[in-house]
C-alpha cells in the first residue's frame, strides 16, 4: 500500500467508532422522502454533531450553516451532509507546515502530556518515520520520575536502532535533556526528541520544570527547542480541550499529536481543538505500533469522518 493509501486506511480505521455513530444518528434524523429543515431538525442535527465531541462552538456552526443554506425547505441528507463537512473543513483549516528542523545543526523537539496519553508511543512513532526519511536521531528519556515510562522508552529505541540518553531513576530531568542535546551535537544528529514528565496541566511546579529543561536545552542549541509536541488523547474528548489550552499557554506548544483515535467515537474533537486552542494538529496515531502514523489532512479527516454518508 502506498503512503496516501496508507493514510486514507488508516483514517479509515481510526475513525470508525465515529462513522458509526453519525451514519446512525444521521439516518434517523431523515424520512425516504427528505426532512424539513425547521428549528427542530437543526437542533436534533446539533445534538447529532455534538455526540462526535465537536464541541459546542462548532456543532454550533455547522447546524447554523444549515439553517442558513436549508431553512424551510425540504432536503435529503446528501445536502446537509455537503453543507457539514464544508463547514467543518474550514473550521480545521490550519496550515500544512511540516515540524520544525534547524537550519544547522540538530533539531530539538520536547514532547508533553498527561500521564497515560500515550506520550511515548508517540515518540517512538516519530522516531521511526523520520528515521526512514534518513534522519540520525538521538531520543532523550527525561521523564525520570516514572522508571516505567523510561524502560519504555529504551525498548523502543533497542527495537528501532535509534541512540538514547537516560539518567539515574529520580534524577533532574533538566539534567538528561541537557545530555541528549549535548549528544546529539557531538555525533552530528539531525534530530534530538526529548520525552518530558506526564504532567497534569494544574501543576505548576511541573509547567515550571518544563521551562528549566527549555533553558538547559538552549544552552547547547541556542535556538532550541524547535517544537514543542503536545501528544493529546482523542478519548479524553472535551477534557482534551482543557489540557490544550493550558499546556498552549505555559508550555509554548506548537502542534498537536493526536493519539487513540482508532479506540474513540468522539473524532470531531479536532474540531473543537482547532477552533478554540487553535494549534495545528500535525499527527494522528492510529494504533499502537510504530508504523501507526498519519499526517493530519483536514480534508481527507472530515471526508473519513463521514464515510459512506454522502
Amino acid at each position: 500500500m502506498g503512503f496516501f493509501g496508507k493514510i486514507k486506511s488508516g483514517l479509515k480505521q481510526g475513525l470508525a467508532k465515529t462513522v458509526s455513530i453519525l451514519n446512525t444518528d444521521v439516518r434517523d434524523l431523515f424520512k425516504s422522502e427528505g426532512r424539513l429543515v425547521d428549528e427542530a431538525f437543526c437542533d436534533e442535527l446539533f445534538e447529532v454533531l455534538v455526540k462526535t465531541d465537536m464541541g459546542v462552538a462548532a456543532a454550533q456552526e455547522a447546524a447554523d450553516q444549515v439553517r442558513k443554506d436549508f431553512r424551510g425547505r425540504v432536503v435529503e441528507r446528501d445536502a446537509i451532509i455537503g453543507v457539514v463537512k464544508e463547514k467543518l473543513k474550514t473550521l480545521m483549516a490550519q496550515d500544512d507546515t511540516p515540524l520544525r528542523f534547524a537550519e544547522k545543526g540538530p533539531a530539538v523537539w520536547l514532547v508533553c502530556g498527561v500521564n497515560g496519553c500515550g506520550k511515548t508511543t508517540s515518540i517512538a512513532k516519530l522516531g521511526k518515520l523520520y528515521a526512514a526519511q534518513g534522519k540520525k536521531i538521538v531520543l532523550g528519556a527525561a521523564d525520570t520520575f516514572r522508571a516505567a515510562a523510561v524502560d519504555q522508552l529504551k525498548i523502543w529505541a533497542e527495537r528501532l536502532g535509534l541512540e538514547i540518553v537516560t539518567g539515574p531513576p529520580q534524577s533532574d530531568p533538566a539534567s538528561v535533556a541537557h545530555k541528549a542535546a549535548a549528544r546529539a551535537v557531538e555525533t552530528g544528529a539531525d534530530l534530538c526528541i526529548i520525552d518530558t514528565a506526564g504532567r497534569l496541566q494544574t501543576n505548576k511546579n511541573l509547567m515550571n520544570e518544563l521551562e528549566k529543561i527549555k533553558r538547559v536545552v538552549q544552552k547547547m542549541i541556542p535556538d532550541a527547542p524547535h517544537e514543542s509536541i503536545l501528544v493529546l488523547d482523542a478519548t479524553m474528548g472535551q477534557n482534551g480541550l482543557s489540557q490544550a489550552r493550558l499546556f498552549t499557554e505555559s508550555a509554548a506548544c506548537t502542534g498537536i499529536f493526536l493519539t487513540k483515535l482508532d479506540g474513540t467515537a468522539r473524532g470531531g474533537a479536532v474540531a473543537a481543538i482547532r477552533k478554540e486552542v487553535g494549534l495545528p494538529v500535525k499527527y494522528v496515531g492510529m494504533g499502537e505500533s510504530a508504523d501507526d502514523i498519519v499526517v493530519f489532512n483536514p480534508g481527507e479527516f472530515v471526508d473519513a469522518m463521514f464515510e459512506n454518508l454522502d
